[in-house]
């Protein structure tokens, strides 16, 4: 297995020093046609901190269309803005002519932008200092017009020029700096966050789209916990999620959550995720969020069908954030059957195996995990499903049907809602290992479903 862990990390290596030579390439042409040329921006300050950059972008006094004349085969992503994506063996890097932005139109597009001539020029439009350095690959040398470098040395998020500026330019720089400060463990500048607390409102004029996409890197990037703090006191959770927001100071039963409320339940949970999906990272967030509206105090601190609640509740936020259809209805299933694990030693046999055979069971398994880490920290529960999981083979999880409508067309029953009673009951007997061959599921019908019976029912349905 290490030799297989070792051989992977071998190729990503290799992958990522191919790019960084095909970035390098970039700028080498660039510069051979007598253009300034630099790497910019996020991959400059990844690199100063000993990262591999995800991607690489280079800033250049070129215009587009002598771009477009050194790579032929690059693709114009942004006339209007002077950025090219040059096609390298199946990489792509982003190109970007120096430019000065002047004004907004919307709080996220610039009114008039204008090609630069020099790369400090370039710079002061861009969004925070740790953002603004260049990189010489060639000469191995970093351009620092912003103090970026001492920022990056003192763990600071400052902006560029004045902050209530460079939050006017586009908004979502509101949750990007908070984002920044947590994924890196940085405190924000004093007049940074004085502006941004006192510009949180206008993060309502940012698409659902670009703030879903910014809280999803919040939560998946390794730092959520610290993230949604910031969120918290900021302002912008309860403008983004007052359903998150109204966890704060919700009691629980202490007997199953010694660690306190839900809020610091989920924040501990957000805290112990390790390289969660959206959809994980999402449920984790929201498994409680129907706890709120169904507090009660009865013989103890109760929560009465807070899942089903929260499901709801989750499906709505989700479609809110406009995510698809299909990650919606996950992190919606998440919420419903988060509580579920605690049935599962007195589970029914054919219950149990629809139960682990859900779509991404993985995400359930791991939820209930950092639920009882987070609490109670019983994890008796999440062993058993990983062992029953291990033992039980996938053929007797979901099994060949026994017999399908076809077969029961045959056996003279009429197609109806009560052929699909008739096939549900046989696959509940079949997983529950009564029944086992077709013959034994056929015995099981007429027995229990006579023909006679059957036709009635079916009279009756129409």
């Amino acid at each position: 297995m290490s030799v297989l862990l070792d051989f992977h990390c071998m190729v990503i290596i290799a992958e990522m020093s191919a790019r960084r030579e095909k970035a390098k390439e970039v700028v080498r042409r660039l510069a051979a046609a007598g253009h300034e040329a630099y790497w910019a921006g996020g991959c400059v300050r990844d690199l100063l901190l000993g990262l591999e950059p995800a991607d690489y972008d280079v800033a250049t006094s070129a215009r587009p269309d002598e771009v477009l004349r050194l790579f032929p085969q690059a693709i114009t992503v942004g006339a209007q803005f002077g950025v090219v994506k040059a096609q390298l063996e199946g990489d792509e890097i982003e190109i970007a002519t120096f430019r000065s932005d002047h004004g907004t139109l919307d709080g996220r597009h610039p009114r008039e932008v204008r090609y630069a001539d020099s790369p400090a020029e370039d710079v002061g439009r861009r969004d925070f200092t740790i953002n603004g350095l260049l990189y010489d690959p060639l000469k191995e040398h970093v351009l620092d017009f912003v103090g970026g470098q001492a920022d990056l040395a003192s763990g600071l998020i400052r902006t560029i020029g004045e902050p209530r500026e460079r939050f006017a330019e586009d908004k979502l720089r509101l949750l990007r700096a908070l984002r920044f400060a947590a994924r890196f463990g940085y405190h924000i500048e004093e007049k940074t966050w004085a502006a941004l607390r006192a510009m949180r409102r206008e993060i309502e004029q940012v698409s659902r789209e670009r703030i879903r996409d910014e809280l999803v890197k919040m939560l998946t990037e390794g730092a959520a916990r610290r993230a949604f703090e910031l969120l918290d006191e900021s302002g912008l959770l309860e403008i983004l999620l007052l359903e998150v927001a109204r966890m704060k100071g919700v009691e629980q039963p202490p007997e199953f959550h010694p660690e306190g409320d839900v809020w610091v339940h989920t924040l501990l949970m957000l805290g112990a995720m390790e390289r969660p999906t959206p959809t994980l990272a999402l449920g984790v967030l929201l498994h409680d969020v129907g706890k709120p509206p169904t507090f009660q105090i009865t013989d103890r601190i109760r929560f009465n069908e807070h899942s089903e609640v929260g499901a709801v509740m989750a499906e709505e936020i989700c479609q809110r954030l406009r995510l698809s259809n299909r990650d919606t209805d996950r992190v919606a299933a998440l919420v419903r059957h988060h509580l579920r694990f605690k049935d599962v030693p007195k589970m029914r046999p054919s219950t149990f195996k629809r139960f682990i055979s859900m779509d991404g069971f993985d995400e359930h398994l791991e939820l209930h995990r950092l639920d009882c880490l987070s609490s109670h920290g019983d994890l008796t529960n999440w062993r058993f499903v990983r062992e029953q999981r291990e033992k039980l083979p996938p053929e007797e999880v979901r099994p060949p049907r026994l017999l399908t409508g076809d077969d029961l067309k045959a056996m003279g029953y009429r197609p109806g809602p009560l052929m699909g009673k008739i096939l549900a009951a046989v696959e509940e007997a079949q997983l529950d290992g009564t029944l086992k061959t077709p013959e034994e599921a056929r015995a099981f019908v007429e027995r229990n479903f006579p023909r006679t019976a059957a036709a009635e029912a079916t009279k009756k349905e129409k």
